[in-house]
């Protein structure tokens, strides 16, 4: 054999050898290493984040070496925005697929009985990825706080904050059940009038034993045809839900959540209900109190009464104890 053939064999089995070599580094860093972390990590891609960013974020993740994902973006880095998790044992390649098919993880949120829609919005705005300004764009109607059913939900955290009103809507229609149904027609109440009632017995009692006892006593009240006289809606119609002390001139705003001047209840919820106190509502204690008033001691509690005259006792007893505490 001539040494010119010979040498371009040897440079033919070079090219081989140095060409396995690449395929085979470029199947390491893709197939291997593994994610070792044993907590399970999660990325949060925008909309068409650059190759640069996705990948710091998945070497921040991951905590390991991540050459292998930047060589399959150069098949493709049309990632899709959402949130991801990366889980123990993941290779490269798990998670390029993962994010270039979209293959999200839904976002635990937690839905507070909160006082305002903006407070809910806040909490979306902080989990999710639209800001808490687009939510508050659709929550903003003060009948809203009767949708919405306090507790824990998954969701996608791309999802759109009108996706997410109708989510809501779909969880209230299921809480509210043929059996919940049948209980509120009991107490003559639709679900939102439950919700509004609920509200008020939140703002007046964190007492749960109490609040079965406090339902009774304003479905007494309405049955009855008397003003529910519920101070937590006079704060509302102020708009300081904080007062620590209601004042005549309070009672006379004129506002149709004052039910010191108005008959019934409200016209919406004044806070978002949580509930256990829907529960109360649609399960309230049986009783024929009518009056309640908060106990001197300062504990939570409050004293109830079934005559005017015994709870004008409980109420002065009230009222000197504010004032021996200077409560204005």
């Amino acid at each position: 054999m001539r040494k010119s053939t010979k040498n371009l064999l040897f440079f033919l089995v070079v090219l081989l050898v140095l060409a396995c070599a690449a395929v085979g580094a470029g199947y390491y860093f893709v197939l291997s290493p593994l994610v070792k972390n044993a907590e399970e990590h999660f990325v949060q891609l925008m909309p068409n984040a650059s190759v640069e960013e996705v990948s710091a974020k998945v070497q921040e993740a991951a905590g390991c070496d991540v050459r292998g994902f930047r060589l399959l973006c150069r098949r493709s880095s049309s990632f899709k925005a959402g949130n991801y998790a990366i889980r123990q044992g993941d290779s490269m390649r798990d998670i390029w697929q993962r994010l270039v098919a979209g293959n999200q993880t839904p976002v635990k949120v937690v839905i507070p009985a909160a006082r305002t829609l903006d407070k809910v919005a806040g909490v979306l705005g902080d989990k999710l990825m639209a800001d808490s300004a687009a939510f508050s764009a659709v929550l903003h109607q003060p009948e809203q706080m009767a949708m919405l059913i306090p507790n824990t939900y998954e969701v996608y955290w791309t999802v759109s904050p009108e996706a997410f009103v109708q989510r809501m809507q779909a969880e209230h229609d299921k809480f509210w059940n043929e059996k919940r149904l049948a209980k509120a027609r009991t107490q003559g109440l639709t679900p939102d009038e439950v919700a509004t009632l609920a509200s008020i017995v939140d703002e007046e009692t964190a007492k749960g034993n109490e609040k079965p006892v406090v339902a009774g006593l304003y479905l007494n009240r309405l049955k009855q045809g008397m003003l529910l006289q519920a101070d937590p809606t006079v704060k509302y119609a102020v708009g300081d839900p904080t007062l620590r002390r209601i004042l005549f001139e309070h009672l006379k705003v004129d506002s149709p959540y004052n039910t010191y001047v108005h008959a019934g209840l409200p016209p919406t919820p004044i806070r978002i209900p949580t509930v256990q106190s829907l529960e109360a509502v649609l399960n309230p204690a049986q009783h024929n109190y009518l009056y309640m008033c908060a106990k001197e001691d300062f504990s939570g509690y409050h004293n109830f009464a079934a005559t005017l005259s015994e709870h004008s006792r409980n109420a002065a007893r009230y009222q000197a104890a504010l004032n021996a505490r200077g409560i204005k």
